[in-house]
């Protein structure tokens, strides 16, 4: 069988609620694959894309931030990620590999050349601006300006299909990983003016004040001003505007492979590295909580044998995509994923034996970098350090401090109610258990045990609490 083509698109702190905003992306969920329970080993850059890259936790990768002494570019180098990524696995089976856009926190283009794996390399450090920045071609240095032409999406949209036009013999892989929609969230100049009036969606969560048994890091967040409120407003509507170019160029992509015959040879992924909140408990725009907003992102799949409009409830993390790439590559090493392969999901098998839960881990950064694009604004959640587990129907939280979350999505689906205060103690052991042995694990096999733990509590399903449950404030 001929080795498939791969297209991944990566985007930047991309939230769910921007899909309704992306055309293109809505009609590769009705023509493939979604998975409405996909989640990220931490809501930070520069981790969530070592776990992409390897299939490994944080735990494993060594990177928890975006600069050392534990993360950053120069942490994913010195423990040895680099050899272990599945670019390398992919180059080694003879596939043609291109990483373009943005690849992780600390990478300088005028400091460090392309990394091992990759063909084609073109990398820019601080593309957030979308404009007026350097990539590195290759190891040239080319320097882009403020013309709409050097709009940074674009001119990798550019890039990606050249690319795929000198590739028709495949098998190819390229990564495009766009700095869109992260702050400061820069509209191509022809999508400034769309959507006007938009507003933030105005869910449940948003605006929310923390009940009397929230973390203590959130009860130290003040409500939103009205000025605050407008700002969020005008962020969310040109994070909207922000993701056109985005879509546009994955249409533009899938036009070019039907033109070249290859639409059945090609899967194409869409996702993002982590999510993003924008008032949603009175928080200001930012990431790295342990809440759904912040953790869960899109994972839509199209290509080859899957089915039209399929929609995966099953657990998945991040750490599956590197497997998930080698196995449809058909290469052997050198990886050592923690995570699993969806192909099998993807082409319709069913896997009883997938994982139960998802871990997230997250250590609160020391101090942040002035450069740090990722650096909290104030107010934005600057959690401490925490580990989770987000299962079917619940999120189970430890931090450092010794304090404990559990919600019951079931009945508190926007995670506003901290019951852990008031549950059986047998339950709650159970999760310390599971997240004790997930915390640790290495390796598929070992991590996929981890993550079976069985954590139900009473026959029905139901939470169990120890007393009867009453409103909080």
């Amino acid at each position: 069988m001929t080795k498939p083509n791969i297209v991944f698109v990566l985007t930047d702190d991309l939230s769910i609620n921007l899909l309704q905003y992306m055309p293109n992306v809505q009609a590769m969920e009705k023509e493939g694959a979604s998975f409405a329970n996909y989640y990220v080993t931490d809501s930070l850059c520069c981790p969530s894309r070592s776990s992409i890259f390897t299939g490994q936790f944080p735990h494993n990768t060594g990177v928890f931030t975006n600069a050392p002494p534990d993360g950053g570019y120069e942490v994913f180098n010195a423990d040895g990620n680099p050899a272990r990524t599945f670019a390398m696995a992919l180059h080694q089976a003879g596939y043609r590999t291109a990483m373009l856009g943005k690849y992780l926190n600390g990478y300088e283009p005028k400091a460090a050349g392309p990394a091992p794996g990759w063909d084609e390399w073109d990398i820019a450090g601080h593309g957030y601006r979308e404009f007026d920045y350097n990539l590195n071609e290759n190891g040239r240095i080319v320097r882009y300006g403020s013309d709409p032409a050097d709009y940074l999406t674009d001119v990798l949209a550019g890039i990606a299909d050249r690319f795929i036009r000198q590739s028709t013999s495949g098998p190819f892989f390229i990564e495009i990983s766009t700095f869109a929609p992260h702050a400061p969230y820069t509209p191509a100049p022809r999508d400034a003016d769309k959507f006007p009036g938009l507003t933030a969606p105005r869910t449940p969560a948003y605006a929310a004040r923390p009940d009397v048994d929230a973390p203590r890091w959130l009860k130290d967040i003040p409500p939103l001003e009205p000025n605050e409120i407008k700002t969020i407003d005008d962020q969310f509507r040109l994070r909207a505007q922000s993701v056109q170019a985005v879509d546009r160029m994955i249409g533009e992509l899938r036009a070019t492979l039907a033109e070249l015959g290859l639409t059945d040879r090609t899967y194409i992924v869409f996702s993002s590295d982590n999510g993003f909140h924008m008032g949603e408990f009175s928080l200001r725009p930012g990431k790295m909580t342990p809440f759904d907003t912040d953790i869960q992102v899109p994972l839509v799949v199209v290509g080859p044998g899957i089915a039209k409009g399929e929609a995966m409830n099953d657990i998945t993390e991040n750490i599956d995509l590197c497997p998930t790439f080698t196995d449809l590559g058909g290469a052997q090493g050198p990886t050592r994923p923690d995570g699993r392969s969806l192909v099998p999901l993807l082409l319709g098998a069913s896997d009883p034996s997938r994982r139960q839960s998802a871990l997230i881990e997250h250590h609160r950064p020391n101090d942040f970098e002035m450069t740090d694009p990722d650096a909290p604004i104030p107010h934005s959640a600057d959690p401490i350090t925490y580990e989770a587990l987000r299962t079917a129907d619940a999120l189970y939280v430890e931090y450092e401090d010794g304090e404990i979350g559990f919600y019951d999505l079931k009945t508190d689906p926007y995670e506003l109610k901290n019951i852990a205060g008031t549950m059986v103690e047998a339950d709650l052991e159970k999760y310390r258990t599971a997240l004790a042995a997930s915390r640790l694990c290495r390796g598929s096999e070992a991590c996929l045990e981890a993550q079976r733990i069985d954590m139900g509590g009473s026959a029905d399903g139901r939470v169990r609490v120890s007393s009867p449950a009453t409103p909080k404030g």
